[in-house]
């Protein structure tokens, strides 16, 4: 063996790397505490974002396969002059005659309101809309009766009304039996409707029977929206042929839409605010890294006698640069296991409170990995370099 090879220093294993890594942090544990917190904030905020916005998706989608993307509704746009249109009187019953369609309902403005009681001024309409709906309507929008019933037959043509959900609300009902204003004379509340996402206009409105609507309320018997359903692989065909079945005379006064699309549109706009979110949460772990970054220097200036003695006694530049690379990759590594388990129980938490499925995606982990360990390398390099700068003597010598 020559002289040369035996002067050559011996090899840190990934264990000694992480063994003298771990030891510098051990030494400082309020300060890797405090330094850890800042990227475990950012990582946090991250994995929740994406966590909580993942959870909304998937209510979304699930509620879309709940309620199925067959349904359209078909209500009148404008005039050649501007002016608004009127769906024709018999035109759900033309609906009901395309094929593909399974079930068609409607409902019609009524042109009143709806007050807790005769003593509040006819102005106060609290934003509630009173309807004549077809007792077809409940099927149609697959919805359900949260309390009492919904119209049928009977009911239809007596002084009863349904609430939506959000209408209940608004005029603080909580219970069937009792009775509000409508139209200068008492209606029976007979049902309160469970929300209803396809028709979010059902929710903020009193449903009479059709019958009903025009002896009392002075509704001319003109719908003002139409729903139906077809088979999934008719609904563009049915789309296509709905506007000249509905009014022949003038199919460009007649609107369809899918109400699904809004739905759609919703999840899509969630994931522009899960960016704007994100970008925050990025700020946040920026802030950390530097954090980082500040007591790595701190470390290399305090343990400079420490560096010297390795030094001396044979480790090289490249050992010491590694040692502090280590420590700084470790208190990363620590506040990014940190921030993703509280990102996912903040996500837990939040997603069981709406009644929503929790959904924290594989990839976020991943990703806030990535981002510890980026963010650790770039905090560590500097201070490492320090390190491996001192000369032997000046950093025995230090004070």
């Amino acid at each position: 063996m020559t002289r040369d090879q035996r002067l050559r220093p011996s090899r840190l294993g990934p264990s000694d790397v992480l063994r003298v890594g771990a030891a510098g942090l051990r030494a400082r544990p309020t300060r890797v505490i405090l330094s850890a917190l800042g990227i475990a904030i950012g990582i946090a905020t991250m994995v929740a974002v994406i966590g909580i916005s993942s959870s909304s998706r998937e209510q979304l989608l699930r509620q879309l396969d709940r309620l199925g993307t067959n349904l359209l509704t078909v209500s009148p746009g404008r005039t050649l002059f501007g002016e608004q249109a009127e769906l024709p009187a018999i035109a759900l019953d033309m609906v009901k005659r395309i094929g593909p369609i399974h079930t068609a309902s409607a409902t019609g403005t009524a042109d009143t309101g709806v007050r807790r009681t005769d003593r509040i001024p006819e102005a106060v309409t609290g934003g509630i809309s009173v309807q004549a709906a077809t007792t077809e309507l409940l099927t149609t929008l697959e919805g359900r009766v949260a309390k009492g019933t919904w119209l049928n037959a009977a009911t239809e043509r007596q002084a009863a009304v349904v609430l939506g959900s959000e209408a209940a609300t608004r005029l603080g009902i909580t219970r069937v039996g009792v009775r509000v204003w409508m139209g200068g004379r008492w209606f029976t509340v007979i049902g309160i409707l469970e929300p209803m996402p396809l028709a979010p206009e059902i929710e903020r409105s009193a449903l009479v029977g059709f019958p009903v609507a025009e002896k009392l309320l002075g509704f001319g018997g003109h719908p003002t929206t139409i729903y139906e359903r077809s088979r999934e692989e008719a609904v563009e065909a049915v789309r296509a042929v709905l506007p000249r079945t509905v009014n022949p005379e003038n199919p460009n006064e007649v609107e369809v839409s899918r109400p699904s699309d809004a739905l759609a549109a919703r999840a899509a706009a969630a994931s522009a605010f899960t960016n704007l979110l994100l970008g925050l949460g990025a700020v946040a772990l920026l802030v950390g890294g530097v954090g980082v970054a500040n007591t790595m220097v701190i470390s290399v200036l305090e343990r400079r006698r420490e560096i010297g003695l390795r030094r001396s006694l044979g480790a090289t530049r490249g050992q010491v640069r590694i040692q502090f690379l280590a420590e700084s990759l470790l208190l990363s590594a620590l506040g990014g296991l940190v921030g993703s388990v509280l990102g996912a129980l903040a996500t837990t938490a939040y997603a069981l409170s709406r009644d929503w499925p929790p959904v924290v995606p594989s990839w976020a982990f991943g990703g806030a990995s990535a981002a510890t360990l980026v963010i650790g390398t770039i905090a560590g390099i500097y201070p490492a370099m320090r390190a491996a700068r001192l000369s032997p003597t000046v950093a025995l010598a230090a004070q």
